[in-house]
């Protein structure tokens, strides 16, 4: 194993654990939204439960109200019934936007966390000399005599990558 080869395993080993810690917080927030979005989805369960209880209430006060307005106007009945129905649906509509508020925040949330691994994925970034523009320069400067650290200060790159592109074009 040859020592100028160290540092560009390191520059790997450190790549690859950046990238396995990303791709670990990518999957805890996964999860934690999964049970964010379970939590909403018992919450919107629960909602419908009561719709149906309320709707079952409401053909039963009307089978008592038919029963017992045999003295009530038709006009009187209709109120009746829009308040009775009122009266069941405001808990209903508020329970939903207090739903949809919630889904807003986490959608929020997600597109926030996204942008933000977007960004720190895109600072990830090649070396210059892989780009194949400094190697010719690179491999002929080397050809005529030029020791590595001056190429390296010359063409603004490190020694380690001088020597990576040495050694891919095997001369070196």
């Amino acid at each position: 194993m040859n020592i100028d080869t160290l540092p560009l395993e390191y520059v790997i080993v450190g790549m690859l654990g950046i990238i396995l810690y990303l791709l670990y917080y990518v999957f805890t927030k996964d999860s934690q939204y999964n049970r964010n979005i379970h939590s909403v989805a018992s919450v919107v369960e629960e909602l419908n439960r009561e719709v149906y209880y309320l709707k079952k209430k409401l053909v039963e006060n009307q089978k008592n109200l038919s029963e017992n307005t045999r003295g009530m106007s038709d006009e009187e009945i209709y109120q009746e019934i829009e308040r009775s129905v009122y009266d069941m649906v405001q808990p209903l509509s508020l329970g939903l936007k207090q739903v949809k508020e919630t889904i807003y925040t986490i959608d929020a949330q997600i597109d926030s966390r996204i942008a933000s691994l977007e960004t720190g994925v895109k600072q990830i970034s090649i070396p210059s000399s892989v780009h194949g523009n400094d190697d010719e320069k690179i491999i002929s400067l080397y050809k005529q005599g030029v020791s590595l650290d001056t190429i390296s200060k010359e063409l603004h790159i490190s020694k380690p990558e001088v020597e990576f592109v040495l050694k891919i074009n095997k001369i070196k």
